[in-house]
């Protein structure tokens, strides 16, 4: 399988950070092909004075998404990522909203988009149980990434 994913940083040795995580991709979840080059950025859904440091790279693997998801977490928390962004689900009016709160890290990994052995993109949407109640745990292709010039910029530089 052939994945897309994106790196950001924004606090401590950011490029050194990434470079750290790319290394743990490629031992941990598969052959790296290929990255963009750094795309510094504003903070993105918050305020903050630390600049992000991104980049896209393309990651052949023979785990399926979920696994991938998994493994990435535990080179976000290897590297010093103590806190995921914060999901609040609120109702008014019949109205189901969701509301991101969003925080410096040390690192982030986000499955961007992902592509089976014979080129077909796949689309899905991960739901489990935690704590009673029903959770997205993964989306794909990611649902935020065509807002965001961060992903948009470095994965144009690397996806063919």
């Amino acid at each position: 399988m052939l994945y897309y994913l994106s790196l950001g940083a924004n606090l401590g040795d950011r490029e050194q950070t990434i470079k750290q995580a790319l290394e743990l991709i490629e031992q941990q979840v598969g052959h790296v092909l290929r990255c963009s080059s750094f795309f510094y950025s504003a903070p993105w859904g918050f305020e903050s004075e630390n600049e992000f440091c991104n980049l896209c790279c393309a990651v052949e693997s023979s785990q399926d998404p979920l696994s991938v998801l998994r493994l990435t977490q535990t080179i976000e928390r290897a590297l010093g990522r103590t806190q995921k962004t914060q999901i609040i689900k609120h109702q008014t009016s019949n109205i189901k909203h969701q509301t991101s709160i969003y925080s410096d890290r040390t690192i982030d990994i986000d499955l961007i988009r992902a592509f089976d052995d014979s080129g077909n993109e796949i689309n899905c949407q991960n739901n489990q149980m935690v704590n009673d109640q029903m959770v997205n745990v993964l989306t794909l292709p990611h649902p935020l990434w065509q807002e965001r010039d961060f992903v948009k910029i470095p994965l144009a530089e690397i996806m063919p």
